[in-house]
């Protein structure tokens, strides 16, 4: 990968020089002084950068990072400072302002050590550097670090290069779109990526991006925007829904989060209210449409939004408050909170859902730093930078098994250096230690073990170490072995265990190729084919019965099909509509 990085300042037409240091600070959306200038601001300039020489691939948020990155504006001391205390523990910290000495002053009386913190001198516009700053990219999966910069969606010229800033502060490369048929608008807030070439926005990145937009970049299709986050950031697929009615800002970073490759945290309005119906909608969409990267159905867990005291919700007047505004930093999750009866319930579904991961807690909404009220919370205030040499583990975790049966757990694994040996470890639910289980090296990175599931109905705890041939060692969870996965161990029939580990059709109805989710089922299967008159359209044996089975539907064949899956356990029956 070549190295691209040009520091260049960027003159704004119509904003005074004294804008980082204005009394009010900026809320997240426009203010009506900064949309009056939109059609002569210069949002596209010379710091263009062609892409990246190779392919490249995006952090997912849940991975290793070396720097928590946030601005420092005076406004909102104490919510910085408790995101710092907390970073601190986990990585190293960037923060922007150019009074290093009254920061540091402040910090240190709040007892806050500065070892792990780096003061950047550069001038700033406002604190949403989710939106603004640079996003973590590495060559070849695990190789060379650097940062993708887009055109900020904002008249703030100082924010809008930042991102070369941190990059020099850093010493890596970064590939900025710019100029060009490049000239790509987005922002950090209306992104999220599954670091496995997935990833997630509003429809906005879509009117941002088209004919008359009001940044001057030129008009792109889909297609065009497809291409340049795939160039850029090596997106394959790149998910799009629909903007939501109440919610002035449209960044999926305020209603939905990430928590692994196919788990979505989103939050939930009482029925017909605010936000709620086209949330609900949205997720039909991706769930009907879109798989997570292991070729399953993605996994949605929801977590009520909260009104405001006086129970106003976006809809009646109230803040766009939210639970899934949240960020990472290695071991630690950070949340936005509001008052102590909503929270409690949030924090501990937080918990819940992440054994092992410390759960902070930030209050936006107290009548001294109301940050929500300007748009935005934690996730909105903070970004990160990753690792240099990230140690890669990717699994799909089982979630049930039948007692005494015999699974097979895999993993993907990757270092730059290669890896020199991998680890499962497992426990019954109750015991206090691991047992071991060698992993095999399956070849392209794949990595295996089989454990065997004890016949008692306990459930079973577990993880996955690896060490690079570098020496480095990490595991996943990144908190192991605090934090695990639960297998749901149940005693069950052969017949019952099937029926349950044979998951209906998706999408359905179709109009081509089908999906089953096959979850450990001993033995050979057959899979057939039938129409409504009990004709056998097709038949097929699958010697090994777990993971994703994709049919492609004869085009010619139309209406109810049935889909068998006949084994030891006798016979499992699903129902598919092909259009």
């Amino acid at each position: 990968m070549k190295h691209f990085f040009k520091s260049t300042l960027v003159v704004a037409l119509l904003f005074t020089a004294g804008l980082a240091y204005s009394q009010e600070p900026l809320p997240k959306g426009l203010t009506e002084s900064e949309k009056s200038i939109l059609s002569e601001f210069q949002f596209t300039g010379n710091r263009v950068t062609d892409p990246p020489a190779g392919p490249v691939r995006t952090m997912a948020e849940w991975e290793e990072v070396e720097y928590l990155l946030i601005t420092w504006v005076p406004s909102y001391p104490n919510i910085l400072r408790q995101i710092v205390e907390a970073a601190i523990e986990e990585c190293k910290v960037i923060i922007t302002t150019q009074n290093e000495a009254s920061v540091s002053s402040y910090l240190t009386s709040n007892g806050i050590d500065l070892t792990n913190i780096t003061f950047m001198d550069e001038d700033w516009d406002s604190i949403w550097i989710r939106d603004y700053a640079g996003n973590t990219i590495y060559s070849d999966d695990v190789g060379e670090l650097a940062l993708t910069d887009w055109i900020y969606n904002r008249p703030r010229p100082n924010d809008d290069v930042m991102p070369s800033a941190h990059a020099a502060l850093v010493g890596i490369p970064i590939y900025i779109t710019d100029t060009g048929t490049n000239d790509l608008v987005n922002t950090g807030g209306n992104f999220m990526s599954d670091g496995m070439g997935n990833a997630f926005a509003s429809e906005l990145i879509l009117d941002e991006n088209a004919p008359g937009n009001p940044y001057g970049v030129s008009a792109k299709t889909e297609e065009q925007i497809d291409g340049i986050m795939n160039a850029y950031m090596g997106i394959d697929n790149y998910i799009k829904m629909p903007v939501l009615p109440y919610d002035v800002i449209h960044h999926i970073d305020m209603h939905m989060k990430l928590l692994d490759e196919e788990t979505l945290l989103v939050s939930e309005y009482p029925d017909g209210v605010a936000d709620g119906p086209q949330i609900e909608a949205n997720i039909e969409y991706v769930l009907n449409n879109y798989p997570s990267v292991f070729g399953t159905p993605y996994k949605v867990k929801w977590i009520p939004a909260p009104p405001s005291v006086n129970g106003n919700y976006p809809d009646t007047g109230g803040s766009y408050r939210t639970y899934t505004n949240a960020i990472f930093v290695n071991g630690t999750v950070m949340v936005p909170t509001y008052r102590p009866e909503v929270d409690e319930p949030a924090l501990a579904q937080w918990q819940e859902m992440l054994p092992g991961y410390n759960i902070v807690g930030i209050d936006v909404d107290n009548p001294g730093e109301n940050i929500i009220a300007s748009l935005g919370a934690i996730h909105c205030i903070s970004h990160t930078i990753g690792v240099e040499e990230p140690l890669w583990i990717v699994h799909q975790p089982v979630a049930e098994a039948n007692a005494g049966s015999t699974i097979l757990l895999n993993a993907m694994i990757k270092h730059i250096s290669g890896i020199n040996n991998a680890t499962l470890f497992w426990r019954q639910e109750g015991q206090s230690t691991y047992s071991e289980v060698v992993m095999s090296d399956e070849g392209e990175d794949q990595w295996s073990a089989v454990l065997p599931i004890p016949n008692e109905n306990i459930n079973v705890e577990y993880y996955i170490e690896a060490v690079a041939n570098s020496g480095k060692v990490l595991a996943r969870p990144i908190v192991a072995p605090e934090g695990y996965w639960t297998i749901d161990v149940s005693s069950l029939s052969a017949g019952d265990w099937a029926e349950q580990s044979i998951s209906g059709a998706y999408p359905n109805p179709t109009t081509g190729t089908v999906n089953f989710s096959l979850k450990q089922i001993e033995g050979s299967v057959q899979v057939s084919i039938h129409n409504l008159l009990g004709q056998t359209l097709f038949s097929s044996q699958l010697e090994v019965a777990n993971g994703v089975l994709s049919i492609d539907l004869n085009p010619s064949w139309s209406g109810t099909l049935f889909i068998s899956f006949a084994g030891e356990f006798g016979t499992v029956n699903r129902k598919v509509i092909k259009l």
